[in-house]
């Protein structure tokens, strides 16, 4: 029997979650109690005080071993069946040397959706070294920074065009911060990290794609980097929009062939604003046509970078 203290925790942890269906709540009960019965004190105080203190300072904060075994437990209970996580056969590329993953954005949980999936599919080597580029509002409260501790995350200014309430800054300081980000970025790249950049700058709120925000491209400028679309479903059913608490839900995240920025850069004649709407291509072919949005038009504005993609 857990410490009340303890039991406290597990509580805390599974009223954050609403399902549909009672055999999940348990499921989720079940898992997070075993994690936290085998837990150390070191382990539950170290935790408790990264929740309490991530996302105090810009840059790179790192995972908690913890907080990653309570993400697998938790997903255990919310990934419901006939979710899918496709293409791991292209991660090969990822285990000769870091890569960045470009993806669009659906809720709060695509990240820690990847994180477990990947653990799940014998991809611990790869999930053990994830780096999320990140906004403030990660940090926003206790159920953010406890999620953002199941992989390493660099703190950065939202984008002009995308911020809103306290993650809004001037331009200069957006500017300033970024140089901050990209310096954590080539750290993290040193030391084997792999990078996770959501490119539309905030989730959609009608799970179709926007248009990709130019200032990512700064992420594509190390040309002896290696490119991965990652495409995203289903997890707009895990956190609705008005909604911060987590539903079980079925998703799939459907991962695209491996290419070198070098390439792309090239191919686009490094015009940031082409190279940023290849990727919003590339992107889009790992999606159903429904979440495609402006990358699933067949208009003359984006033919170009359609193009592109195609040939990539």
């Amino acid at each position: 029997m857990l410490s009340p203290n303890r039991q406290e925790l597990v509580d805390v942890i599974v009223d954050s979650i609403r399902s549909s269906a009672a055999e999940a709540t348990e499921s989720m009960r079940a898992r997070v109690t075993a994690v936290v019965g085998e837990a150390t004190s070191e382990e539950l105080r170290e935790m408790g005080e990264r929740v309490a203190a991530t996302g105090g300072e810009w840059g790179y904060h790192p995972p908690n071993a913890l907080a990653r075994k309570l993400n697998h437990a938790m997903a255990g209970a919310l990934i419901a069946p006939g979710s899918s996580l496709d293409g791991v056969d292209v991660l090969d590329a990822a285990r000769r040397g870091p890569v960045t993953f470009l993806a669009n954005h659906l809720s709060f949980a695509d990240a820690n959706l990847f994180e477990a999936m990947l653990h799940e599919a014998g991809c611990d080597d790869i999930a053990g070294a994830l780096t999320v580029v990140t906004g403030p509002k990660v940090y926003s409260d206790v159920s953010r920074r406890f999620s953002s501790l199941s992989f390493g995350t660099i703190k950065t200014p939202q984008s002009v065009s995308r911020a809103s309430g306290e993650a809004v800054m001037t331009r200069r300081e957006v500017a300033r911060l970024a140089k901050t980000t990209l310096a954590a970025v080539a750290e993290r790249r040193a030391a084997g990290d792999h990078t996770i950049v959501f490119v539309e700058g905030t989730r959609s709120r009608t799970a179709t794609m926007q248009r990709t925000l130019d200032a990512v491209s700064r992420y594509v400028d190390d040309e002896s980097s290696t490119i991965i679309a990652l495409g995203v479903t289903g997890s707009e059913r895990m956190v609705p929009i008005g909604d911060e608490r987590l539903h079980r839900a079925e998703v799939h995240l459907h991962l695209g062939r491996a290419v070198s920025a070098r390439t792309i850069k090239e191919k686009t004649r490094r015009n940031r604003r082409l190279v940023m709407d290849v990727v919003g291509h590339l992107i889009a072919a790992q999606l159903p046509s429904e979440y495609r949005g402006v990358y699933g038009s067949d208009g003359d504005e984006l033919a170009e970078a359609r193009d592109i993609a195609r040939l990539l």
